[in-house]
């Protein structure tokens, strides 16, 4: 490809056929997205301004990177997350449509805690991205949130998102292995944990094994570490009918559900996700 620059449209099919050439599945949305990305266009331009003649050496080099196995979004550096531009970095794992389910699980009992209380607060626990917390915030303008996580990186990458998103004054970032270092009781305790045995992270598929991080994907021997940590300290920072909502693999409702019921909670609401797998618990007390 020259160096000097190359027609928008044109570029728009070069790079999905070298997608497409490479065996990647997505090809169309993958190749506009980075040539979008990366050369400041819109998909406007590409119907209005197809001659448009834009530079193609980062744009290059970006296919180059799909074309190894790294993930599309990596690749761009965010994530769109029930209607959110997320920031994503190396200890992050990348935000999934199926975790909208959460906060669509949750949504209308903060909504109904902010009328009757005037606030809710919310916990949420592993926060990497902060997308859990900040998708309800957002949607809520009465409730307030606590980001907790053992990463450095991550707690930089959740408030940098509360920034770009308006809502610092409403949201926190805190260090903590999952309640160890929390204070205080909230309205909603919420999390995506670690849920994958650790003896099957080698598995999964290239893109998420070699570019999300270990530490946001293993779940310890049977994948269940994260939930007995949860439900075996919630309790001391919940209030009087708050709720605890957790993303759970979609062979685990059995397993967590047995975990949080010896720990004093009821099975509230369960919902599945977009491909009708098992993949939101709600619980209370």
């Amino acid at each position: 490809m020259p160096e000097n620059g190359r027609p928008l449209g044109e570029l728009l099919r070069y790079a999905r056929q070298k997608l497409s050439d490479a065996g990647i599945a997505e090809s169309g949305l993958e190749s506009r997205l980075i040539v979008e990305h990366f050369s400041g266009t819109t998909r406007a331009d590409a119907i209005s301004s197809p001659g448009k003649v834009v530079g193609v050496s980062a744009i290059e080099t970006a296919l180059d990177r799909r074309i190894a196995g790294e993930p599309v979004h990596r690749i761009l550096g965010f994530r769109d997350f029930y209607g959110m531009r997320l920031e994503l970095s190396a200890e992050t794992l990348e935000p999934r449509p199926d975790t909208e389910t959460l906060v669509d699980a949750v949504l209308p009992f903060v909504r109904e805690t902010a009328e009757r209380e005037g606030a809710c607060r919310i916990l949420d626990l592993g926060t990497g991205t902060g997308a859990i917390a900040l998708a309800l915030v957002v949607q809520e303008p009465r409730a307030t949130a606590i980001g907790a996580d053992v990463s450095d990186d991550a707690l930089a990458t959740a408030a940098a998102n509360a920034a770009h998103l308006g809502v610092s004054q409403r949201f926190s970032a805190i260090k903590s292995n999952w309640l160890a270092n929390i204070e205080g009781r909230y309205h909603l305790i919420v999390s995506n944990p670690p849920y994958i045995p650790s003896s099957e992270i080698e598995d999964l598929q290239d893109e998420v094994r070699n570019f999300d991080p270990r530490r946001a994907l293993d779940g310890g021997p049977d994948g269940l570490e994260p939930y007995r940590d949860i439900a075996s300290a919630a309790e001391d920072h919940l209030e009087r009918g708050g709720c605890v909502g957790v993303e759970i693999g979609h062979d685990q409702r059995p397993d967590v559900t047995h975990i949080f019921e010896q720990a004093g909670y009821r099975l509230v609401a369960q919902h599945k996700d977009l491909g009708g797998n098992d993949r939101v618990l709600v619980f209370s007390r």
